[in-house]
C-alpha cells in the first residue's frame, strides 16, 4: 500500500467510522506529518557515507552558514537550530568526536564555549551540501516555483498561527 492509498484509507474510514465528525484537521495533520517523515527519509539517504543524522547535519549546515569567525555558544546554535540548548549537547559531542568540529573557551566568558567548524568540517558540509540541495530540488521537482512560493507561504501562516498558541 502506497502512502496515498493508506491515506485514502485512513480518510475513507474515518468517515465511516465517524460520519458526524468533521476530521478534516486530523488529516492534514496526518498528511503533513507523513509527507515529513517520507521526505525526511530520503533526505537522510542522501549521502550514507557521511554518516549523518539529520540533527547533525543540520547542526553542521548551521555552523557553515551561521557560524561567525569567533563562533557560535551551544545556546545559540541551539535558537538557530529552533531547538533546545541539552539537545545540541549529543550532537556537538559526536561531531567533536568525528574532528568535524571544535569547542574552544570564549575569550570574553571563560565560563562559555564557542563552536566552530574544523577545516574537516567544512570539506564535509561542502562535499554534502550540493548532493542534499540536489536531493531536495528532485524531491521538490513537481511542484513549479509559484506552488513552492505558495507551500512555504502556507506553511509559514500555520507557523506564525501556532506560535501564538499554548501548546
Amino acid at each position: 500500500m502506497t502512502l496515498l492509498d493508506l491515506l485514502d484509507r485512513i480518510r475513507h474510514d474515518w468517515q465511516t467510522r465517524e460520519p458526524t465528525l468533521d476530521t478534516a484537521p486530523m488529516l492534514t495533520f496526518i498528511t503533513l506529518t507523513r509527507a515529513q517523515a517520507l521526505l525526511d527519509e530520503h533526505v537522510r539517504a542522501t549521502a550514507p557515507d557521511a554518516d549523518l543524522t539529520p540533527a547533525t547535519r543540520d547542526l553542521l549546515f548551521t555552523l557553515h552558514r551561521s557560524g561567525p569567525p569567533e563562533g557560535l555558544t551551544p545556546g545559540e546554535l541551539a535558537a538557530l537550530l529552533a531547538v533546545s540548548p541539552a539537545s545540541v549537547t549529543g550532537s556537538l559531542d559526536r561531531l567533536e568526536t568525528r574532528g568535524l568540529l571544535r569547542r574552544a573557551p570564549d575569550p570574553q566568558d571563560r565560563r562559555a564555549q564557542r563552536i566552530h567548524l574544523t577545516d574537516p568540517g567544512r570539506d564535509l558540509v561542502r562535499t554534502h551540501l550540493p548532493v542534499h540541495l540536489r536531493r531536495e530540488e528532485d524531491l521538490l521537482s513537481p511542484l513549479n516555483t509559484a506552488e513552492r512560493q505558495q507551500l512555504e507561504h502556507l506553511l509559514r501562516r500555520l507557523i506564525a498561527h501556532a506560535e501564538t498558541r499554548q501548546p
